[in-house]
């Protein structure tokens, strides 16, 4: 079965101004490199659908989805922090981007593809229980988990997220879940000036400072990620898939390159294949340069179709 891709062209309306790095033309890097490279061809594509209340409110307060959909302006930008901001089709765009995490869970536990990869946004990692912040909204990645964990009645399943920046708001939603592990990597101290302290046996956060590139990333997979999602055993794997810690990418400070990124797919697919039924939804979260954000996307892709 093919891999699929799920985006929508709401996703390309959500705007937070002039030369905000997290842009539209985020998506449409992703997809010229993979015409580019013959690699659209190869994956099963489908637009997303409107995540429902229900599945938002499973891992949001209601206060939060009733704030995003009383807030959504009819015309210019309504800020939500310094960082994050709607214009008047964020709100479908969120909507839109859940949604493509619940599509791409029931493709995947249904058999109807191996694995899919969400090319959507806002990107979710940072958005808590109670409020959007970093650029997001919804926290599609939790939605999705939760989504596997409450609908289609899986026991365990793991998270994990290599994004340059820690995902707070996974963590926050999921650290009293017996249910869930996390493993992650992020460049500190950074932005959200998190992951540290919250450490655990199913919270497994590895710091990297300034400057750590592929051999510094690889270390860390291999000697936490790997051994604590083996002890664990999830039944599915999900990922943030965040192509900010870049060498090319000016916003943090980290040295990978396309080739860590498909090593890391390649482990987790390793981990899937041994534990998940080869189970993996992949969320698309940080990368901002746009030209490193498409190779480093199709290199991810390239393993998970199998290519």
């Amino acid at each position: 079965m093919p891999t699929a891709f799920i985006h929508h062209s709401d996703c390309l309306r959500h705007d937070m101004g002039a030369h905000h790095p997290e842009c539209p033309a985020r998506l449409g890097a992703v997809e010229d490199q993979l015409i580019a490279s013959g690699l659209i061809g190869a994956l099963d594509v489908h637009d997303a659908p409107l995540a429902t209340r229900e599945q938002l409110l499973r891992v949001h307060t209601v206060e939060h989805v009733d704030n995003i959909d009383a807030v959504s302006p009819g015309r210019g930008l309504h800020h939500l922090d310094p960082d994050t901001a709607m214009n008047p089709h964020t709100r479908l765009a969120a909507y839109r981007a859940a949604g493509a995490a619940v599509l791409a869970t029931d493709l995947v536990i249904g058999g109807e593809a191996d694995n899919a990869f969400c090319n959507v946004r806002p990107p979710g990692h940072h958005a808590e229980r109670h409020r959007a912040m970093g650029f997001c909204f919804f926290n599609n990645v939790a939605v999705a988990a939760a989504h596997a964990l409450e609908v289609h009645g899986l026991a365990r399943v793991a998270i994990a997220d290599f994004d340059v920046h820690h995902g707070n708001g996974t963590e926050q939603i999921f650290a009293a879940d017996p249910r869930v592990m996390m493993v992650s990597t992020f460049q500190h101290p950074f932005y959200p000036y998190s992951g540290v302290d919250g450490r655990s046996d199913r919270m497994v956060n590895v710091p990297l400072p300034a400057y750590s590139a592929g051999r510094q990333f690889r270390e860390a997979v291999d000697n936490f990620w790997l051994p604590a999602l083996d002890a664990f055993a999830p039944e599915m794997l999900f990922i943030s898939a965040g192509f900010d810690a870049h060498r090319d990418d000016d916003m943090a400070s980290l040295g990978l390159v396309e080739a860590d990124y498909a090593w890391v797919t390649t482990q987790l697919c390793a981990v899937a294949e041994r534990h998940c039924r080869s189970r993996i939804v992949s969320m698309l979260e940080g990368g901002y340069e746009l030209h490193a954000l498409g190779r480093s996307v199709a290199s991810h892709l390239r393993v998970l179709a199998g290519l």
